[in-house]
């Protein structure tokens, strides 16, 4: 994958963003690795079910198998095709955070012909809240995905950063400007009874359990 040059497309007008968006879904289908906007930073993304496409995409960032990316999805009902025994709780998130900054750290479909990495069996699913990623995503089907940036460094939080960073590697860079939130997802880990947030991110603890609270459920924070 390296060497690639990649085209970068502006979504300004209603003819640019849907050429952009046409594009990156064909450079998705032929097993490339494209740029896109989400709510909180730009991502690298991959096809999640295309084995060689994941790998190319732990590769540009430099990182292992021991961090498989996260599956964004266009829809919330989506998650039940890539997970199971998803919680109350979890649901409860979702309903009130999707689309938006939470990533979700589920059992995974054993049925699922993929690889992500390492998983552990375990799957990270978020709904971002961009519409022009919301349809790529429609256009795709899930996809793996993980901030557009070099292990190590900051993500982006425009396409001139992922460009620095990442150009050589993917197709296309759909560039829809600076990033709304600039913030990562907050990731929470629901396969147990009682949820844990992993990373703290755009959403707060406190925004999390004043949804869980009435419920009789709270979250706890990783040491």
């Amino acid at each position: 994958m390296t060497g690639v040059t990649s085209e970068r497309l502006p979504t300004g007008t209603d003819e640019e963003r849907e050429a952009a968006i046409d594009a990156a879904s064909i450079a998705i289908q032929r097993g490339e690795l494209i740029v896109l906007p989400t709510d909180t930073v730009y991502g690298v993304a991959a096809d999640a079910f295309d084995k060689e496409a994941v790998a190319a995409l732990l590769a540009a960032k430099g990182r292992g198998r021991e961090m498989p990316p996260p599956v964004l999805v266009s829809a919330p009902t989506t998650i039940d095709a890539l997970a199971v025994k998803i919680p109350g709780y979890a649901r409860a998130l979702i309903e009130e955070f999707w689309p938006g900054p939470l990533t979700l750290v589920c059992h995974q479909q054993t049925s699922l012909q993929w690889d992500l990495g390492d998983t552990r069996g375990t799957v990270a699913v978020r709904m971002p809240d961009h519409q022009v990623t919301l349809e790529i995503l429609e256009r795709t089907g899930p996809l793996a995905v993980s901030s557009a940036n070099k292990t190590g460094m900051p993500a982006a939080t425009d396409a001139d950063q992922a460009i620095d960073m990442l150009g050589d590697d993917v197709a296309v860079v759909v560039d829809a400007g600076e990033s709304p939130g600039g913030e990562a997802s907050t990731i929470v880990d629901v396969t147990g009874s009682q949820g844990r947030v992993l990373r703290m991110g755009a959403l707060s603890l406190e925004m999390l359990n004043s949804v869980l609270e009435p419920l009789g459920a709270s979250l706890t924070v990783e040491d």
